[in-house]
C-alpha cells in the first residue's frame, strides 16, 4: 500500500459530537485535542512524514466569546502537552497562520515549541492556528509587493515556485491527501493554493472518533485514486 508523503486534515465536529452526548461544546474541543495526539503518533507509524491539521481558522474568532476564550484556554494548554509529545515521538512542530493576531503569552510559547522541535526528525507536525488561506495569499502578496517596490525584484520575476515561497509552508511539500471529517464538502479556506492537485476524502465521522481505523480508510481510499497531473499518471 502506498503511503501519503503529507496529510492535511480539517478537524471538524467537535461541537457537533459534543453536543450529541449532552455534552457542552467545549468539551468536544477537548476530546478533539487529545485525538490529535493520537493520530500524530499513528500517522508516523504508518509512514506519514508530514501532517498538517487545521485548528483554528482567522473565520472562528466570530464565534461567541466564551467559545473562543475557552479554544484560547486549550490552545494555551495544548503548547504545554505538544511539547512533551514532541519530546517522546522526536515530532518536529510548526504552527502555520498569522501569529501577531495571537495573545503575546501564546505566542511565546508557539516560539518555545518550534525552537525545541525544530532538529527533531520524526513527524513534521503542522499546526494551523489563526490560520485563512486568502490571508495568507494577502500576506505573501504583500511581502513581494514591498520587495518589488523596494527595487529587490521585478514583476515579471513572479513565478508560482516563488509564491510558494512566500506562503506560511515554504519548505513543506504539498500535501497528497486531504482529509475532512464530520461530513462537510468544502475547503473551508484551507490551503487552498497547496491543495491544487491533492486528493480530497471525506467521512462522516467526527474529529472526535476519528482514530487509526479511521485514518487507515483514509489510506486505502487514497490508494484506490488514478493520481494524473496534467494528464500523466504519478509514477
Amino acid at each position: 500500500m502506498k503511503i501519503p508523503n503529507h496529510v492535511a486534515i480539517i478537524l471538524d465536529g467537535n461541537g457537533r459530537w459534543a453536543k450529541r452526548k449532552g455534552m457542552p461544546r467545549n468539551y468536544g474541543h477537548v476530546q478533539g485535542a487529545k485525538q490529535v495526539e493520537l493520530i500524530c503518533e499513528k500517522a508516523y507509524k504508518m509512514g506519514i512524514q508530514y501532517l498538517t491539521v487545521y485548528a483554528f481558522s482567522t473565520e472562528n474568532w466570530s464565534r461567541p466569546k466564551e467559545e473562543v476564550d475557552a479554544l484560547m484556554k486549550l490552545l494555551r494548554s495544548y503548547m504545554k502537552t505538544c511539547l512533551k509529545t514532541a519530546e517522546k515521538n522526536r515530532m518536529c512542530v510548526r504552527v502555520i497562520g498569522d501569529k501577531t493576531g495571537l495573545d503575546a503569552d501564546i505566542r511565546e510559547r508557539i516560539g518555545e515549541l518550534e525552537e525545541a522541535t525544530k532538529d527533531n526528525d520524526g513527524l513534521h507536525f503542522q499546526i494551523a492556528i489563526n490560520y485563512g488561506s486568502r490571508d495568507e495569499l494577502r500576506r505573501a502578496m504583500q511581502k513581494i509587493g514591498k520587495e518589488i517596490e523596494n527595487g529587490v525584484r521585478k514583476p515579471e520575476e513572479i513565478t508560482e515556485e516563488m509564491i510558494s515561497d512566500y506562503l506560511d509552508t515554504c519548505g513543506l511539500p504539498e500535501p497528497d491527501l486531504l482529509i475532512r471529517t464530520c461530513g462537510e464538502l468544502r475547503l473551508s479556506n484551507f490551503l487552498l493554493w497547496q491543495l491544487a492537485y491533492t486528493e480530497i476524502y471525506i467521512t462522516d465521522v467526527p474529529w472526535p472518533d476519528f482514530n487509526e481505523m479511521e485514518l487507515g480508510k483514509a489510506i486505502e481510499a487514497y490508494n484506490t485514486r488514478d493520481r494524473r497531473f496534467g494528464g500523466v499518471k504519478e509514477a
